[in-house]
């Protein structure tokens, strides 16, 4: 005679049948959302757009950012992520109950069985974690789990890191670089910069106002990076045009720079996440030492992709180091994973309140 499956897990199934796992990179720069069976559906710009008068918010993602410097002043367009945690709740409440609507098939029905898990930094305080874990469960979802980042970017790379072996993942992200040297399922030493992509942009805006009398602004900053970019000296000078306002005249101005302008940038705030990494190796348990130089260490988050970054992170580091597959997907692919395989591990959730892990 066939056994009837236990109440709880016959209710699980119908959850799992008609809801959704969805995971979020709620980063500071982009917001990136997984849907299980579809992929990743969503990349876009952590940026809303708010009437300050109405106190209305008019556009999120895509369309916001496109206003950004382009708006009256009664309209703002603006991040309500901060190095990687909420500076503006209620905003942030938007942004996600957005994002989650847009990809929950079925409206409300579906959107209370579904399951969302979301990526945090490292260290975060429990009042920065309940903001996210509110914002994301007002949006109406059965279930909200956190996970941090690094750990999420180090499944998403399919490092094995429940086996009792040695493995480092440094994600570098809009707002936060997140270092972790991870075994066992648990973060053995974990560290957490307010150095990352951001930073990058305004030492470039910077650069350019004090060098060439040029203000620049945070798209043309972006563009900048992406463009000729590097973190080592390449055998090819790159040069790229790029216009502003002329702080002498307050007219417009082009000008032209390479790459070793932007590198002189960039090179204070790359090189302190450089050293930041070799200490952590350097305190890395002497047992696991050895399973990091055969693994390496991982580069995952958009700031990977700056060219010569893995290569200047070996030099100094003296391990081998590269770039995980598709980076900027790292995190939410993790967190994906994480939903996918729940029950083994949960371990690997954050916990809301000391001793408090969330309900299954």
């Amino acid at each position: 005679m066939k056994q009837k499956a236990p109440p709880r897990t016959w209710l699980k199934r119908i959850a799992q049948k008609f809801g959704q796992d969805i995971g979020i990179d709620l980063g500071t720069a982009n917001t990136l959302v997984y849907v299980r069976d579809r992929g990743i559906v969503i990349n876009e710009p952590s940026v809303v757009a708010v009437n300050t008068k109405t106190g209305q918010v008019l556009a999120i993602g895509d369309e916001a950012k496109a206003m950004v410097g382009r708006t009256p002043s009664h309209i703002v367009a603006s991040r309500p992520l901060v190095n990687g945690v909420v500076s503006d709740y209620e905003v942030t409440e938007q942004m996600l109950q957005y994002f989650i609507h847009k990809v929950t098939r079925g409206g409300v029905f579906h959107r209370m069985r579904s399951r969302v898990v979301v990526g945090i930094p490292s260290g975060v305080t429990e009042v920065e974690k309940r903001a996210v874990y509110d914002a994301a469960k007002t949006a109406g979802v059965r279930a909200v789990y956190l996970v941090e980042e690094p750990v999420a970017a180090a499944i998403g790379s399919r490092l094995p890191i429940q086996e009792p072996t040695g493995s480092i993942v440094v994600d570098i992200g809009g707002g936060t670089t997140e270092i972790a040297v991870i075994s066992l399922g648990g973060i053995v030493i974990s560290k957490s910069l307010r150095i990352a992509g951001d930073q990058l942009r305004k030492d470039i805006t910077r650069y350019i106002r004090n060098h060439y009398k040029l203000v620049i602004g945070e798209r043309t900053a972006d563009e900048v990076k992406t463009t000729i970019g590097s973190a080592k000296q390449t055998d090819q000078e790159t040069e790229m045009i790029i216009r502003g306002r002329d702080i002498l005249t307050g007219l417009p101005k082009e000008i032209m720079v390479n790459d070793a302008d932007i590198r002189s940038a960039i090179t204070p705030s790359i090189m302190t996440i450089v050293y930041t990494i070799k200490t952590s190796v350097e305190e890395t348990p002497p047992e696991l030492i050895g399973d990091i130089m055969e693994r390496g260490i991982v580069l995952a988050g958009g700031g990977a992709l700056l060219k010569g970054l893995d290569t200047l992170v070996s030099e100094v580091t003296q391990v081998p180091c590269h770039v995980s597959d598709d980076p900027l997907t790292a995190v939410v692919r993790g967190g994906g994973m994480v939903l996918e395989q729940i029950d083994s591990l949960q371990d690997l959730l954050v916990p809301l309140d000391v001793g408090e892990r969330p309900k299954m």
